[in-house]
């Protein structure tokens, strides 16, 4: 391994570790194991390490879990089946203590937005590019759905994460499950239709 990919490591783990407000360069370098000018030369600045580390983190690690799992268990079933599956596996990635503090440190930053617009654009950003994914992973369009479909879907989907995620994090016992958000999203969408 490199030095930019130590320091992508390290990063990761400062920010499952601390959070992101509190992690300084010197514990990135710590962590991985390199001076700390290899942060300014590989990456500019210690925030876009650590938007960097995110990204790979999110994409990455995240989807790696919940995205492997599912295809492990895909054995038939149709989009409902999918879609309690998927949450299912979205909860159970919250028992891993690396992915929880993944979560936790995305509302870390959620909230440093007021002060650090740049950083919120950032996560924004990777937010957008996951979108399509999250449509496909859930089984809420195919993959040949036209872009603005993918995307409108995906931003449901995501803002429907969210806020799962967050009540599982702040109250499980009252987070919903896969079977009553199913159960949920088709009395909304028969009253919008009715």
């Amino acid at each position: 391994m490199g030095n930019r990919e130590a320091l992508i490591e390290g990063a990761k783990t400062c920010l499952l570790e601390k959070g992101y407000s509190r992690t300084t360069a010197r514990d990135i370098a710590t962590a991985a194991g390199v001076s700390l000018a290899a942060i300014g030369y590989h990456f500019g600045s210690k925030e876009a390490l650590l938007n960097e580390a995110m990204r790979e983190a999110l994409i990455g690690e995240w989807a790696a879990e919940v995205g492997g799992a599912m295809a492990a268990r895909e054995a038939g079933g149709g989009s409902r089946e999918r879609f309690v599956a998927t949450w299912r596996q979205v909860v159970e990635s919250l028992s891993n203590p690396r992915l929880r503090a993944l979560w936790t440190t995305q509302f870390e930053i959620l909230s440093l937005g007021a002060s650090q617009p740049e950083l919120v654009a950032e996560l924004s950003k990777m937010q957008g590019e996951a979108r399509e994914g999250l449509a496909q992973l859930f089984g809420t369009i195919d993959a040949d759905s036209d872009p603005e479909t993918a995307q409108a879907v995906g931003s449901f989907m995501q803002a429907l994460m969210l806020g799962v995620v967050a009540l599982h994090l702040f109250d499980a016992d009252s987070a919903p499950t896969g079977q009553e958000l199913a159960r949920s999203i088709r009395l909304v969408a028969d009253r919008l239709d009715g």
